[in-house]
C-alpha cells in the first residue's frame, strides 16, 4: 500500500489535476456501490433458497454457526452470553483453521467474511471497555442475577484477551496466503500461483484479507499505530481494492489509516484520508439503508466524528 506523505509544494495546475483524478476515483466508488446494492438485492433472495443437495445435520449445523458469527451481540447482553459468544467464535475459528484440508463450507453472504472479522472485533473492544470499567469499580459490579461480575471476569482473565483476538487474524492472514496474492497481484503475477490450498477458495482468502483490515483495527486500539500502518503494506488504497467493494469496509479502512496519521502527527495525510471518506459517504448515503443497522449506526457514528 502507497502510504507516502504528500509533497510539501505543488504548482496550481498540478493541484487542479489532482483534485479532477480524485473526483474522478470517487465518482468511480460510489458508481460501484450502487451496482453493489442493486447486485446485493437479488443475492438476498437466494440465499433465502435451499439449494444444496444434502450434507446432513452437521452440515447445517455450521451453515447456522457461519450465519450467527455474523450477527451483532445484544447491547444489553450478559456476561455470560458474551463468554459464551467467545466459545463460539473459537470453536468456529478452530474448525476453519485446523480441520484436516480446507473446509468445505459455503459463505452466507458476499460480505460475510467482512461481517464476522467487524462484529468479532467489535466484541472484543466492547468487552474491553466492560472489563475495564469493572476493574475501575468492582463493588457495582453485578449482574441481573445477582452474580459478581468482578468475579466472573477474575476467574477467566483470558477470555477474549488480546493476544487471542491477535492469533486469530494473523492465523487466518497465514493460512490463506493473502499477503503473498496481494504481493503478486501488485507485481503483475499470477495470485493463484501462490494462493496454495487454502487461498484459492473464496471463504480463507475473503478471511484473510478482512483480517488485515481487521489488524489495523486492533493495533489502533492497542495503540501501536506505525504497527497498523505496516499491516496494509500490500493493500492498495485504491477503487480497485477488495475491501471498496463494502462500504463498512471501507469506510473503517480509511478512517484508522487517517486515525494512525493524525496520532503520527501527519496531518496532511490524515486529512487526506478523512477528505476523501466523508466525501464518498456524503455521495452514498442515499444506498447506506440497504447495509445492516449496525454498520450504518458505526458509519454515521464515525461520520459525525
Amino acid at each position: 500500500m502507497a502510504l507516502y506523505q504528500r509533497a510539501p509544494y505543488q504548482t496550481a495546475d498540478r493541484q487542479k489535476m489532482n483534485a479532477n483524478e480524485s473526483d474522478q476515483e470517487e465518482d468511480a466508488l460510489v458508481g460501484d456501490y450502487r451496482e453493489q446494492v442493486r447486485y446485493d438485492d437479488g443475492m438476498e433472495d437466494l440465499d433465502r433458497t435451499d439449494s444444496y443437495g444434502g450434507g446432513g445435520s452437521q452440515y447445517q449445523d455450521m451453515q447456522a454457526q457461519l450465519v450467527n458469527a455474523a450477527q451483532p451481540l445484544e447491547y444489553q447482553a450478559t456476561l455470560e452470553v458474551k463468554f459464551q459468544s467467545y466459545d463460539n467464535y473459537c470453536n468456529l475459528f478452530h474448525y476453519i483453521l485446523n480441520s484436516d484440508g480446507p473446509v468445505d463450507l459455503e459463505p452466507p453472504s458476499s460480505n460475510w467474511a467482512w461481517d464476522v472479522i467487524d462484529e468479532f472485533i467489535y466484541q472484543f473492544e466492547s468487552f474491553c471497555r466492560y472489563r475495564h470499567r469493572v476493574a475501575r469499580n468492582p463493588n457495582a459490579a453485578s449482574n441481573s442475577t445477582g452474580d459478581d461480575d468482578f468475579a466472573l471476569l477474575r476467574d477467566n482473565p483470558n477470555t477474549w484477551g488480546c493476544y487471542s483476538v491477535l492469533n486469530v487474524l494473523y492465523s487466518l492472514i497465514q493460512r490463506s496466503e493473502i499477503t503473498a496474492q496481494l504481493a503478486a497481484v501488485r507485481d503483475n503475477g499470477d495470485a493463484n500461483a501462490v494462493a496454495g490450498e487454502y487461498g484459492t477458495r473464496p471463504l480463507y482468502r475473503n478471511l484473510g484479507y478482512f483480517s488485515i483490515i481487521g489488524l489495523l483495527r486492533v493495533h489502533c486500539l492497542l495503540g501501536d499505530f506505525s504497527l497498523a500502518l505496516k499491516t496494509l503494506d500490500d493493500v492498495e488504497l485504491n477503487k480497485k481494492a477488495m475491501f471498496a467493494r463494502v462500504m463498512a469496509a471501507h469506510f473503517t479502512t480509511y478512517y484508522y489509516v487517517g486515525f494512525c496519521y493524525m496520532m503520527m502527527r501527519r496531518y496532511a495525510d490524515a486529512i487526506r484520508m478523512f477528505s476523501h471518506i466523508l466525501v464518498y459517504v456524503s455521495r452514498t448515503k442515499n444506498f447506506q439503508k440497504n447495509t445492516q443497522q449496525g454498520q450504518f449506526d458505526s458509519i454515521t457514528k464515525k461520520n459525525d466524528q
